[in-house]
């Protein structure tokens, strides 16, 4: 079979018009190319926030999350704690000050059953509710 090419020898476009056949030439340019020119109005109708900045973000040395620790993973670590300093055994009774070790609250999650004082900055409701169950004590700085 001959291919049509053949047909087509002499005439300078192949019958395609003077831009098609050459890449994405009828359909205006690939991908977002004139989206500020000649593709304005799809721009406007289908995509109006494409263009310009939106929102606020805010400072990173602004932003700050609580370091938190749970009930249950303090009396799991005493002994960890007591090691690096941060906890201290007198008395059969543990001292844990957790402001040294970094610690903005202290959360209630889990189950407490040994007495310790606990020295913190912030702590949950339910946090010194079983603390004081427990027969420990908080201590706020």
């Amino acid at each position: 079979m001959v291919s049509r090419t053949s047909k087509f020898r002499g005439s300078r476009t192949h019958g395609r018009g003077k831009k098609a056949g050459r890449g994405a030439g009828l359909r205006g340019g690939r991908g977002n190319a004139g989206l500020h020119k000649h593709k304005w109005i799809s721009v406007i109708k289908y995509d109006p926030d494409h263009f310009g900045r939106h929102g606020f973000k805010r400072p990173q040395s602004v932003v700050r999350d609580k370091v938190t620790m749970n009930l249950s993973e303090v009396e799991q670590s005493l002994q960890a704690l007591a090691k690096d300093g941060y906890a201290e055994h007198k008395d059969g009774k543990w001292t844990v000050d957790l402001a040294k070790l970094g610690v903005d609250k202290l959360l209630g999650s889990g189950r407490m059953t040994t007495p310790v004082t606990i020295k913190v900055p912030e702590a949950s409701a339910s946090a010194e509710e079983k603390l004081k169950k427990a027969g420990g004590t908080l201590l706020k700085e």
